[in-house]
Order: structure tokens, then sequence, then C-alpha cells
């Protein structure tokens, strides 16, 4: 076997073994989270980030935090964007801040008014409701500031992707001994806790989504064998399954979307008798996920095809799921149209809400949440945080990876906010020039 290949089925073992033992000895799960932190620095330290040891790092603990956050192997809830703050901070003391930068430099500082407007009328905790808030967007400042305008080749770009999909390995060993026994769950068209490690299924269901597309990505790129590609295809499979079952759908769909993406990406990239090698396999990927819908319908008595169809119990469409989102984006809206300028002020509008309705909501939408709590100043910073990665897309080389990056941002904020540090490192990923030179699919 090659060596390559040997490595990689001792990292796929290795954290699976993880998995199985954080949920045997639980406070295992805090000694792994400072490993992360500690292993990350003395890595990038080591090295002097000669080769981007600061992306392998940032990737791992994006892939390790909802896993950390699910078994309470965080210090604090924010650890995983403050360690990708700190391991770019750590980057860009090594490399430097390019002047291709100064756009996000001004997103920083267009989010500072807020932060004083909010620090003079939020009740106290006043710092740890501030850094809910903005601690999503300073991480991608942050971890933006030191990826723009670097290049990479593609190997380099993979084996990152695999440093996040590893922990998520881990994460669905966990999640398969922690559930009980399909048999005995009584499903509905609700969000499962229960096949979500007993934690948000939301956050849970975009971890696997991301899963399912790094491993996806190694079916199409990284599969030179049988055995490999049948490898890929199992792993991506269960992520798959154990996705669906937590009945969260904004992961899943941010998911399939970026793998349809992907899928024309490389046919329209590549030559002709290229994506006639492809076709076999990826039919035999359609049949394989077709068959896991149908087994986790027929597991749950139906209630998920319910659940993605937005009907109830009963099959009544439930349109209080939809609206009550819709009515959130408005409410900030409305916000943003009573104060204009400079909002309300970074995290107010889970308190505003929390005045007028009674009960803690917090937004599921981050574009509306900036327009409220920032006003122009966050209606700007959105814009540039926007045109920005399509200017630099516009002046570089093919980059497949971009488009795939960029959406999974655009389409995760929309649907759970910044509530990870995913969607922040993903953006960031998404300004790296990749070199695709004499690059084609393992197949």
């Amino acid at each position: 076997m090659n060596p390559t290949h040997k490595k990689y089925f001792f990292l796929l073992l290795l954290h699976s073994i993880l998995g199985a033992i954080i949920f045997g000895f639980p406070i295992l799960s805090k000694i792994y989270g400072i490993l992360i932190i500690v292993t990350g620095i003395s890595f990038i330290i080591k090295n002097k980030n000669q080769h981007n040891e600061v992306l392998y790092a940032s990737a791992y603990i994006v892939g390790a935090e909802v896993f950390l956050r699910m078994t309470y192997g965080n210090p604090v809830y924010e650890f995983g964007k403050y360690g990708v703050i700190l391991f770019s901070l750590l980057g860009l003391h090594y490399s430097g801040i390019s002047k291709k930068t100064w756009p996000y430099g001004l997103v920083l500082l267009l989010l500072i008014p807020g932060i004083f407007i909010a620090s003079k009328n939020l009740s106290t905790p006043i710092f740890e409701k501030i850094v809910f808030d903005i601690s999503g967007p300073v991480c991608l400042i942050i971890c933006s500031l030191y990826t723009c305008g670097k290049r990479i080749n593609v190997d380099e770009m993979h084996s990152i992707l695999l440093s996040m999909g590893l922990p998520i390995i881990s994460c669905c060993v966990y999640l398969f001994l922690y559930s009980p026994a399909i048999k005995d769950i009584h499903f509905n068209t609700e969000a499962s806790f229960i096949m979500s490690g007993n934690f948000g299924p939301n956050q849970v269901a975009t971890a696997l989504g991301l899963g399912i597309f790094v491993f996806f990505s190694r079916l199409i790129y990284k599969s030179p064998t049988v055995f490999t590609f049948t490898i890929n295809l199992l792993i991506t499979s269960y992520i798959c399954y154990r996705g669906i079952l937590t009945f969260a759908r904004g992961g899943m769909i941010t998911s399939l979307i970026m793998v349809l993406v992907l899928m024309i990406l490389v046919f329209l990239n590549f030559k002709t008798h290229t994506g006639m090698r492809l076709r076999p396999k990826m039919a035999f990927v359609f049949v394989t996920i077709t068959s896991i819908v149908l087994l986790t319908s027929y597991q749950s008595g139906g209630y998920i095809n319910k659940r993605y169809a937005n009907e109830d119990n009963i099959g009544r469409e439930r349109k209080h799921l939809v609206t009550g989102r819709l009515k959130l984006a408005v409410g900030e809206i409305m916000m943003f149209a009573e104060n204009p300028i400079f909002g309300i002020g970074a995290g107010m509008g889970k308190e505003t809400r929390t005045k007028k309705m009674g009960r803690k909501i917090s937004t599921h939408n981050e574009m509306a949440r900036m327009l409220a709590e920032h006003g122009s100043l966050g209606l700007i910073a959105l814009l540039i945080l926007i045109v920005t990665p399509i200017l630099l897309y516009a002046n570089s080389d093919s980059n497949v990876y971009f488009f795939l990056f960029f959406l999974f941002w655009v389409l995760t904020i929309n649907h759970t906010g910044m509530r990870t540090a995913a969607p922040s490192f993903m953006y960031a990923l998404a300004l790296l020039n990749i070199n695709w030179k004499s690059n084609v699919p393992e197949l």
C-alpha cells in the first residue's frame, strides 16, 4: 500500500478510536481541547509557519469545535473562534499583513461604533453579550488578513480539508455510541437532540455537512484505487446518514448544494475523458446516497420526509417555522430602519427581542443581524465582505474551491449565523489563490 494511503487510513482509525475513548471517558475531552491549542501553537512556532501550518491548525480546531462543545471539552464556549484567531495572529507575526488586506481592516473599524453603543446600553454581563455576536466577524477578519492573497497548491488544500474532516470522524463515532437504537426512538418532525449528542442539532448538522463535503471532495480528487474510493464513500455515506438523523435541515441542504456545485465544476473544468471516467463512480455514489435517504425515511417512519417538506406530525404545512425565522429577519431590518446609521449596538438584537417578546431568541441570519446592530456601517461591511473575494477571484488563477467556500459562508450565515468558526474559516479559505496546474482527479 502507498505510504500516503497508509498514513491516511491510520489517521482515520486514530480519530475513530478517539471518538470512542472520549465517549467512555468524557473528562478526556477537556484534555483533547487543550492539546489542540498547545499542539497547534507548537506546530506553528516550531516551523515558523513556513508551510502555512496556521491553516492546518485552524482547520483542525474548526472541525473539532462542535465535537468539543458537545462533549464539554471547551475551556470557553467560543474556544474554536478564539483558537482560529490565535493561530492566525501567530501567522501574521511570521508573514506580516499584505497591502491587499486593507478592506478587512476597514471592516474591523466599521464594527467598533456598534461595540461602543452596546457597552452603554447592554445589561450585564456586557462583555459576554458583545463577544457572543462579535466573535464570528472578528474571527473572519483576522483569519482573512492572514489568507488574503496567499498562494498554496491544491495538494496542500486537500490536506487542510482533511485536517478539518478528521475530528468530524471522531464526532460521528461519538454520536453512534451516544445515540440509542433507532427502534427505541420516537421520532417526530422536530430537530432531534438525542440524535445530535444532546447538543444543538443545527450546529451538529452544520459540522456534519462540512464533513460530507470534505470526504466527497476526496472521492473526486483523492480516490485512486477501488479500496480508497470505497473507504471514502463509506465515510461520506455515514456522515450523511448521521446528518439526516439530526432532523436539522440547514447543514444538510448546504452540503447537498456544495456537492452538486462541485460536480458541475469538475465536469466543466476537466477534459471530456476525465468526465467520462467519473460518471460510473458518480452513478454509484448517487445510488448509495439515495439508499441512505430511503433508509432514514423508513427508520424514522416517514417523519424525515415531513421534516424536509416542512410539515407537522400529521402532514400539515408548518408555516410558523419559516415565518418565525422570517419574522426575526424582518424584525432586525425594522431595527435597522429605526437606527440606520450606527444600528442598535453589537449584541443588542437578542436583548431587544427579549424585552419585546418576553423570551430569548437568537438570530439565525448574520446579514440581518449586521444591519440591525451596526446600521449602515454594517451594510458597508457586508458589501466589502461580499465584493472583495469576488474581485480577488476575477484576477486570480482558476480556483474551483473558491465558489464552494464562498457558497458555504453565504448559505451558513443565513441559516445558523456565525455560531461556529466554520463559516469564518471557510470564507478565509476562499481568499487563497490555489494552484491547480498539473492537477487531475485521482480516479
